[in-house]
Parts: C-alpha cells; sequence; structure tokens
C-alpha cells in the first residue's frame, strides 16, 4: 500500500516518503488543559490516531509525540491581561494551576481511552520545555528575527519572506487578520509574541536573559517538536483551526531558527459542526464525550460516526447521526461475532464462498487515498454482507480493525460451551415445533446475557451489548412529541416551561405554579432543553411528586422556539401559557388570563408588552393593545395555535421570537392586549446574563434580522399604522 496524504502546504496530495524507510515521525499539537476537550477536539485527535494506525499497519515504525500544554499557553486575546486560561480557572476554583493542569489532563487521557485512541509515545508538557523554548528564542534574536523591548520578545514577521505560506495570510490579508490586536512595543502590527515580561504580582513566571517572563503560545510546539524529533520530521497533524496563527508561525519559528524546511507534511481536520452550527458556549451545543457517555452513547459509536465524513470535510454532529452510528457499529459487532462463531478455518471451503482478499484491496486501497475512512467502511461493510467464508471474514475484520479502533470483536470471541450447549438444544426443540420449552431456553440463554435474534429456521446469538440499541428514552426534536393540538381539551391550562441548565430558575418557577393554581385544572409541561447540571434527574423527582407534572428531556439544545414547540405539541389545556424561568408567580395568575382571553378577537396576552413605529424599534408599552406580548409571559387559545402554527425553530436565541410569533397571531386578526396586575416577582434572565456582551449582539442581531426579512414590509400590523 502507497500512502497518498494531502498536504496543507502544497495544496495537494503527495506520496508519502518518510526521512528514514520503515520509520514515521508525527507530531499533533494536544489539548490545552484548561477545560475538558470537546467532541471537535476529538475528531482531530483520531484523525492522528487513524493515521497512526494506518502507518503501523504498514509495517511501519511511528514515533508520535502529542504535547501537553499545562500553563503558559497565551492565547493572543490573554496576553494583554498577562493571565492565561489555566491561570483563570485556577484563581475560580481555589487551586495551583498545577492542579488544574493535572486534573484535566487525566481528564484527556481518559477521554483517549475511552475512544480507542492510541497513547502518543511521548506527552511532553510546556513547562518541561521553557528552557528550550528561550533557546530558541535566543537564536531567533541573534540571527535578527526577533527583538526585544521593555523585556518582551516579539518575532520580525517581516524578516520572513516565507510568512504566509501555509494559510494564504499574506499582505493585506495579513494585516486584516491582526488588525484588532493592539500592542504598542511592536515594530510592526503583524508580529507576534514569542516572549511576555511577567507583570506585577504573576507567580507563573520563568527567568530569562530578557528578565522574568513567560512563553507565548507559538513557541512551545516549535521547541517541543524539534526537541523530541529531531531538526526535520515528516508529519504535523492538528485542526485547520490551527493553520493560522498556530502553525503558521511555527513554521516562521522553526525555519527562521533552523535555516531549512522542518516538516515534511501538515495534515489537518476540518471542523465539527453541531447541528449545522459552529460550537459555542453562548448557543449550547459544545458537547464532551462524558457528556455523550451520560446520554447512553458508547463513545466507539463517535468514533464511528467521525469514521463515515473524510478527515477533509466538515462533520456536521447531530444527535439523530449519533444514534444511527450506534446501531450501524451495534450490527457491524453482530456480524463479526457471528462470523467468529462460525469460524472453522477447518471446513474446506464451500462452492460460491468468497475467499479471495477483493475486499481487503478495496479497504487498503481507500485508507492509502489519504485516510478515505469512508470508502474503507463501504470495504467493511461489503465484507459483512458477502459470501466470504467465515474464517476469511473473521480474519479480515480482525485486520481491518486493527485499523479503524472499533472493538468489532470481543475477547474472547464466541460463546461459552454452557450457553453453546442451550443454544444447541433450542435450536433442536424448534425444529420439533415445541416451543414451549425452547422459550424457557430462551430466557436462561438471555439471563446469561446474550440476545436471541430467530431468522427463519435459524437462530443468531450475540452478546447483549451488540443488541441494536434501544431509545436513549430523550427527545432529539421537537417532530419527536406526538401533537395533540387537534385533540378535544384535556386540561383549563397548560402552562410550559422552558430550561437548559438554568436547575434553580426551572425549580423556582415550576414551584410557584404548583403552588399558585390548586383551583385550577392545569398540567405543567417542564422542557429540559438539553441540560448538563441534574436538571432532568430533579425533573423526574418532581413529576413523581406531582401527577400535574409533565417531563420532557431533550438531548441537546434543540434551540429556545423549537422546545417552546415540544410544549405546545404535548399541551392538552385549554389555555397555553409561555412562562419563562425569571418570572415568578405569587399568587393566582391564570385566572385574570384567562378573563382576557374570553374575547374571541384576542390573540395573545400578557403582563408585558411592546409596540413599534417602524418594525425596526420596538418600546415598552403599558396597553391595553400592544403589537406584540413579550416572551417572558405569553398566554393564548390553543385553538389559535393550531390556527396560527407554531414558533419559527430558527429562532435559537429567545430574542426576537416573541415579536415573530405576536405578529404572526396578528396577521391573523387577532389583537394581544396587556393584562396588568399580575401577582408575579421578576429575576435575571438566566440567557441573557450568561451570554457575553459580544455574543449577545450577534445572536440578537441575527435574530432581528430574520424577524426582520419576514415582517419589515408588514407595518400595517403596527398599532401606530392602523390608527
Amino acid at each position: 500500500m502507497v500512502l497518498q496524504l494531502y498536504d496543507t502546504l502544497s495544496r495537494s496530495k503527495k506520496l508519502f516518503q518518510p526521512l528514514q524507510s520503515g520509520k514515521a515521525s508525527i507530531y499533533s499539537c494536544g489539548p490545552t488543559v484548561y477545560r475538558d476537550v470537546h467532541i471537535g477536539n476529538l475528531r482531530t485527535y483520531l484523525l492522528a490516531d487513524w493515521l497512526r494506525r494506518t502507518l503501523e499497519a504498514q509495517g511501519t515504525q511511528v514515533q508520535h509525540v502529542k504535547n501537553i500544554t499545562d500553563v503558559g499557553h497565551m492565547r493572543q486575546e490573554l496576553l494583554d491581561r498577562g493571565e492565561d486560561k489555566v491561570i483563570a480557572a485556577a484563581i475560580a476554583a481555589g487551586k495551583t494551576p498545577q492542579e488544574i493542569a493535572q486534573h484535566y489532563t487525566e481528564s484527556f487521557f481518559e477521554d483517549e481511552a475511552a475512544l480507542n485512541i492510541k497513547p502518543a509515545h511521548e506527552f511532553p508538557r510546556a513547562t518541561a520545555y521553557v528552557g528550550q523554548m528561550i533557546a530558541m528564542i535566543e537564536q531567533l534574536v541573534a540571527k535578527d528575527l526577533a527583538y526585544e523591548v521593555e523585556g518582551n520578545v516579539y518575532y520580525r514577521v517581516g524578516g520572513f519572506p516565507d510568512y504566509g505560506k501555509l494559510s494564504g495570510n499574506t499582505g493585506e490579508a495579513l494585516l486584516e487578520g491582526v488588525r484588532a490586536e493592539v500592542d504598542p512595543l511592536k515594530n510592526d502590527s503583524r508580529d507576534f509574541a514569542l516572549w511576555k515580561a511577567a507583570e506585577e504580582g504573576r507567580t507563573t513566571k520563568w527567568p530569562s536573559p530578557w528578565g522574568d517572563g513567560f512563553p507565548g503560545w507559538h513557541i512551545e510546539c516549535s521547541a517541543m517538536s524539534t526537541q523530541l524529533l529531531g531538526d526535520r520530521f515528516d508529519i504535523h497533524t492538528g485542526g485547520v483551526d490551527n493553520v493560522f496563527p498556530h502553525h503558521e508561525d511555527e513554521i516562521a519559528q522553526s525555519e527562521g531558527a533552523l535555516g531549512h524546511e522542518v516538516v515534511g507534511h501538515w495534515v489537518h481536520g476540518q471542523h465539527l459542526l453541531v447541528d449545522g452550527l459552529k460550537m459555542a458556549k453562548s448557543t449550547g451545543n459544545v458537547y464532551t464525550l462524558s457528556q455523550l457517555t451520560e446520554r447512553g452513547y458508547d463513545p466507539l459509536a463517535f468514533r464511528y460516526l467521525c469514521a463515515t465524513v473524510h478527515y477533509r470535510k466538515r462533520l456536521n454532529f447531530t444527535f439523530n447521526s449519533l444514534r444511527a452510528a450506534s446501531a450501524a457499529l451495534s450490527k457491524l459487532r453482530q456480524e463479526a461475532f457471528l462470523a467468529t462463531e462460525s469460524d472453522d478455518s477447518s471446513e474446506e471451503p464451500k462452492e460460491g464462498e468468497v475467499t479471495d482478499n477483493e475486499w481487503a484491496d478495496a479497504f487498503w486501497e481507500a485508507l492509502s487515498d489519504d485516510l478515505h475512512l469512508p470508502r474503507a467502511l463501504a470495504a467493511l461493510w461489503g465484507l459483512v454482507k458477502s459470501e466470504t467464508a467465515p474464517s476469511a471474514k473473521a480474519k479480515l475484520l480482525r485486520e481491518f480493525d486493527e485499523v479503524l479502533g472499533l472493538d468489532l470483536l470481543p475477547e474472547p470471541a464466541g460463546l461459552p460451551e454452557p450457553v453453546r450447549a442451550l443454544v444447541d438444544e433450542r435450536q433442536e426443540l424448534r425444529a420439533r415445533a415445541d416451543f414451549t420449552p425452547a422459550d424457557k431456553l430462551r430466557e436462561r440463554v438471555e439471563a446469561a446475557g446474550f440476545a436471541v435474534r430467530d431468522i427463519h429456521e435459524r437462530s443468531e446469538v450475540v452478546p447483549q451489548e451488540m443488541a441494536l440499541p434501544t431509545d436513549m428514552g430523550v427527545l432529539h426534536s421537537s417532530d419527536d412529541v406526538p401533537s395533540h393540538l387537534d385533540d378535544p381539551d384535556g386540561a383549563g391550562f397548560t402552562v410550559i416551561l422552558t430550561g437548559r441548565d438554568d436547575l434553580d430558575g426551572l425549580r423556582r418557577t415550576a414551584e410557584a405554579v404548583l403552588a399558585n393554581t390548586s383551583g385550577h385544572d392545569v398540567e405543567l409541561i417542564v422542557v429540559d432543553n438539553g441540560s448538563s447540571d441534574g436538571t432532568a434527574e430533579w425533573l423526574q423527582e418532581l413529576a413523581t411528586r406531582d401527577q400535574r407534572v409533565q417531563p420532557i428531556t431533550c438531548d441537546h439544545n434543540i434551540g429556545i422556539g423549537a422546545a417552546r414547540n415540544c410544549g405546545m405539541r404535548a399541551a392538552h389545556g385549554r389555555v397555553i401559557v409561555l412562562l419563562d424561568t425569571s418570572v415568578e408567580p405569587t399568587g393566582d395568575f391564570l385566572s385574570p388570563l384567562d378573563e382576557a382571553l374570553e374575547d374571541n378577537s384576542t390573540g395573545i396576552v400578557g403582563p408585558f408588552g411592546v409596540i413599534s413605529e417602524d418594525m425596526r424599534e420596538f418600546e415598552d408599552a403599558p396597553g391595553p393593545e400592544v403589537d406584540a406580548v413579550e416572551g417572558y409571559l405569553m398566554a393564548l387559545r390553543r385553538t389559535r395555535v393550531r390556527e396560527v402554527g407554531l414558533m419559527d425553530e430558527k429562532f435559537r436565541f429567545y430574542r426576537h421570537l416573541d415579536l415573530d410569533y405576536s405578529l404572526a397571531v396578528r396577521e391573523r386578526g387577532y389583537r394581544n392586549w396587556i393584562v396588568s396586575g399580575l401577582p408575579l416577582r421578576r429575576h435575571a434572565h438566566t440567557d441573557w446574563e450568561r451570554t457575553p456582551q459580544e455574543e449577545r449582539d450577534r445572536l440578537s442581531k441575527r435574530n432581528f434580522y430574520r424577524f426582520l426579512k419576514k415582517y419589515g414590509h408588514s407595518t400595517d400590523l403596527l398599532l401606530a399604522q392602523s390608527k
């Protein structure tokens, strides 16, 4: 097998020719250990693992180095503060930076082990190589590629003509990329920090020729990679987000110091998206491996999912796709188990059985073509479904899994003899149509930990853990909720709460609703929108304690529009009340709402509303009639929902969703009203408070333009225009 790899630097596939025949050296950018790595990081580490496994399957001896950035990882936006994220996390937790780093390093090792990622041969820690970093900086200063200003050392980008060759960021494009960075000490805005002077009171610092300080972000990888793999090595891996500035700066540092190219192949994995969106804490779609396992998924189902998309293409992670991957992996394991169970290498091949290596050829050819895992999986499935002799099939499955790392074959393989005896006896009973005792034997087989699948005259028996996964008990979208909107009213009121990682707010509001609605026929629907703070457990306990509570649990953040739609689809109440966790009822709030909805011309009612002159600026209004009722509390008849429809699920953030739905109601000819004097207590809005200002602005603006596109030309719907 001749391996071709896409090289980011040359922007082409290149034949992999290692510096030393039969040996390969790989450096991978590892984790910054101030928090758990997320599944996007893990996809990049899987790329390096599959590359290593493929080379080793060729008989190549691999030396793999993966760095651990424990303390001193200086992302540019934090340089001016003189504080890195490890230090910030340590201060917040009351621990030392070393303790924080050690905790998350161990967590990283656990994640890699769970994904069957082979441990790197060396995991150098940045703090152990500060001396080598200083030595490399001294080389750059001696060559006039770096300069010192007030204890800070900067790389002179203008002195390295090849800067930008990896990313293409040169000239104006480079200036645009660094324009936001302000550092008056630099000679040129393009220059970047190699060493930073320690500010007063800083504890994490090292002595240097320029005074006490700490290394910049990029220098660590240049120092560690060349120290451990030599001044030339074969492959450098990472994610596309590392291309600029990190790897671009690595090239400038390493080649500037050593005077020649250092890396033979630059290999980068593409981004992982979640539900089509970039992962962001504010969006609530950043997942760790432990969060997947908490939802009942085998970590190797995620490994399988990553193998279904080529590493240079974006992977859109959804829980539906993870479910499909889980089912596919279970099926593969069943087939692999059955192949080994049927394997009798002493038997002669039967007529028509495939014994040659056509599937092996397809598998290895796929891997040799820039690690094309999707085609390799297709060859694996072709083998599984083929008439290949069981002995050959089992042998190839073992070989394939050495690269895939999916644990397809259990150890030891095959059925234990006592279970096999039960299966054989049951088969004889079924052949005689003696089904009652056969069913009892089936129960004994299942009690022993094996699942039985009867197919016509034969039975297949596999370990229970290989059985196809059942439903995980949670929802993946609002479509998973059966709609009761067309059913007759089953309650007087349905109050709907939604929350994501807002246990305190959900508990406070839910208990207030239950305490202040005892005189009404009420169902309380609480939608747990992908929380990881214990909300699901509390919600199940609440539902057990109070039969009025109906819990709905989503396996991820499906967005506020979709979450509220879950509640409305499940509602049985004549009146639907959408209540935010920032609003706490302190008395009977349902009777005034019900009274306000008696008028057939009424659409939505609530305590807070807004009006507008032009659809672009909205201001609070006392009512009684308003253009839109704010989403903190919106009440409407269920018949209105049937007529108007559900909320627009493109509104994942809450801002402007209420305007959008209120205008949809007005478009149908209904009027929106303020109900004043409701017994309510206001609290801080969780989603708003925990979202950084910049992200608030971005999400709000995106929702506003979405709203404006729909209703910007419908000013006739506004009260100001209808007078």
